[in-house]
């Protein structure tokens, strides 16, 4: 497999009090083309610092991140702009949907974004929203949309521009355990259909036993847990 995602030495530091709390101490990971991997621990142990960072969201203190072997935090931020629009896909825990356009409008804009065509776009998003579902529910906004479909539609959205990898933090985290079994089969389906790298950070230990591997922050440090 190739390599989708990898973190060398990251380090992230914040201040605190007037003092510096170490959140990351020398990161290292490595996530494959077609590989899905569990983010797990308690709050506050830094997972969504691990996934803004790898999302090129902000930078690291020190160390690097590589995006399918792109050392990015060298990039111009331009660079790094077209890296996370083309490159990266993002799932949050709540949807982060446009109320005001339908689904369909919300999976399309994304990719009018990065230049494809209107039609282009409106029939790649018809797809992925009837893959996941909701081909009875274009037409419709948010507020018509259960939390389920809401989040399906986000993670179509993150995946229309066809990244290679898919950060996703607790993208189950705001629904009912039945729906979120639904909502991660579907996802996880899909990011093994399109043969993306997958950091995904979930409560759900459930969940996480169903992807590739587990890894936790224990002290600022990435350790890999036995399946």
């Amino acid at each position: 497999m190739s390599e989708g995602l990898r973190l060398q030495g990251v380090v992230r530091t914040y201040a605190q009090a007037g003092e510096a709390l170490e959140v990351l101490r020398g990161v290292d990971l490595l996530v494959r083309a077609g590989e899905v991997v569990a983010l797990v621990g308690p709050s506050g142990a830094g997972k969504s610092t691990l996934l803004h960072v790898a999302g090129l969201l902000e930078p690291p203190d020190g160390g690097e991140v590589f995006v399918q072997g792109r050392s990015c935090f060298g990039m111009s931020d331009d660079e790094r702009t077209r890296v996370r629009r083309d490159l990266l896909g993002f799932v949050y825990q709540f949807h982060h949907l446009l109320p005001e356009f339908s689904a369909l409008e919300n999976v399309v804009l994304p990719q009018l974004i990065a230049g494809r065509s209107r039609s282009e776009a409106r029939l790649r998003a018809r797809a992925l929203l009837e893959s996941l579902g909701l081909g009875a529910r274009l037409s419709h906004r948010p507020a018509r949309l259960s939390g389920g479909e809401q989040q399906r539609v986000a993670i179509a959205r993150a995946v229309a521009n066809g990244p290679k990898v898919l950060l996703a933090d607790e993208p189950t985290g705001n629904l009912d355990h039945r729906t979120a079994e639904l909502v991660f089969s579907e996802l996880l389906g899909l990011v093994r259909n399109q043969g993306l790298a997958a950091l995904i950070a979930t409560h759900n230990s459930e969940l996480a036993a169903r992807m590739d591997r587990m890894v936790t922050l224990q002290e600022g440090r990435l350790v890999e847990l036995a399946a």
